[in-house]
């Protein structure tokens, strides 16, 4: 795999890093921004939000029960790792040789603690009973998400309790629809092009690039971002999915859609405010697209932290909005940003679309000899 680095992106954008760390003059009239001293800045003296970064966390978005607060006890952040700890270390464990086969259609995984740990539960969905990656792949971090210090119990600060706003009339109106019109395009198994993205090498599953830029709690939740006076570009690993923020301008007209949005930044003192408009109708966040607005803030809290806020926006699909928050931890030097090679030797959706065929000829056999 080839090394994504900083320098190498930036060129292919046609980027040209500032670099330097000392502060230029300042137009006449500006005032200057309060500063802490251990915020690396660029030559135009703002914030230097540059480098490789991860969010990840076994936090979930949402918060599990309703009864739970936003800061958790220090004793009871541990546990939770702990927790997660034991369910890494038991899928990490070597084989019975012994073990019987499995049951036909497969089994849950049995979980080393009593009540089976949020990642746990993420694992199960996205893999069945019959299994998928193995804990080599799997790097969806170790650590409750602590935000200026205090442990949190969900990414989402706002509403209080923690979770996403029920959907509008509307907005299950619409999901409603969009199911319907898949069902009679046809079932997912019977074309490529009505997989998911993911598997399709669009973009990544969940909402690694975003907006909002969230962990998927499975593996490549590594960032590069790369700055410059004109443009901030963000790179996520999973997918190498690629935004460039414009800084200054206007969105253009409604019927212009890309996959991650029109993203738009400007500073408010030292912080780097991205509003994204203008999703693609197969790539918005919970059924939201057309109306949905994303606001997000950057803020380069010191040498090893980015603060990292953001509200979600669309009276047509929630019935509220709802604001999250997290903290971006700098890589250590010897980490990397990978190339995500997704389409070399993607022999899985050739076995998807395959898998498919034999079981409807199967069936198709079964019914003659009735």
């Amino acid at each position: 795999m080839r090394i994504i680095g900083l320098t190498l992106t930036a060129a292919l954008l046609g980027l040209v890093v500032t670099g330097a760390q000392t502060p230029a003059a300042r137009p006449a009239g500006a005032k200057p921004a309060t500063r802490a001293a251990t915020v690396p800045r660029l030559s135009d003296g703002r914030p230097s939000l540059q480098g490789n970064w991860t969010n990840a966390t076994i936090t979930p978005l949402e918060r599990l029960g309703a009864d739970r607060p936003l800061v958790l006890s220090e004793a009871a952040a541990l546990d939770e790792e702990r927790r997660t700890q034991n369910a890494i270390d038991a899928r990490e464990s070597d084989s019975d040789p012994n073990r019987p086969a499995p049951p036909v259609g497969g089994e849950a995984r049995k979980s080393p603690n009593a009540e089976p740990t949020y990642l746990e539960r993420v694992w199960q969905a996205g893999a069945g009973v019959v299994g998928g990656y193995n804990s080599f792949w799997v790097d969806p971090g170790d650590r409750v998400l602590r935000v200026d210090g205090q442990p949190r119990s969900s990414i989402l600060i706002d509403p209080p309790n923690g979770r996403v706003p029920a959907l509008t009339p509307e907005g299950r109106a619409r999901l409603a629809a969009a199911a319907a019109a898949r069902s009679k395009a046809g079932g997912e198994f019977d074309h490529p092009e009505l997989r998911p993205l993911a598997e399709r090498c669009i973009t990544s599953f969940g909402n690694n690039l975003g907006p909002p830029m969230l962990p998927n709690y499975f593996y490549n939740n590594s960032y590069t971002i790369v700055q410059t006076r004109d443009n901030v570009m963000i790179l996520t690993e999973m997918v190498h999915d690629t935004r460039v923020v414009r800084m200054g301008g206007t969105h253009p007209p409604p019927s212009f859609r890309q996959w991650f949005g029109d993203s738009i930044g400007r500073w408010e003192g030292d912080t780097l405010v991205i509003e994204t408009t203008n999703f693609h109708p197969n790539h918005g966040f919970r059924g939201a697209w057309e109306n949905l607005k994303v606001t997000e803030r950057l803020t380069r809290k010191d040498a090893g932290t980015l603060s990292y806020r953001f509200t979600v926006e669309d009276p047509a699909t929630f019935t509220a909005p709802f604001s999250g928050q997290l903290e971006f931890r700098a890589m250590a030097p010897d980490e990397q940003v990978y190339e995500y090679a997704c389409h070399e030797a993607n022999y899985g959706l050739e076995g998807v679309m395959s898998g498919a065929r034999a079981q409807e000829r199967e069936a198709a056999k079964k019914k003659s000899q009735q």
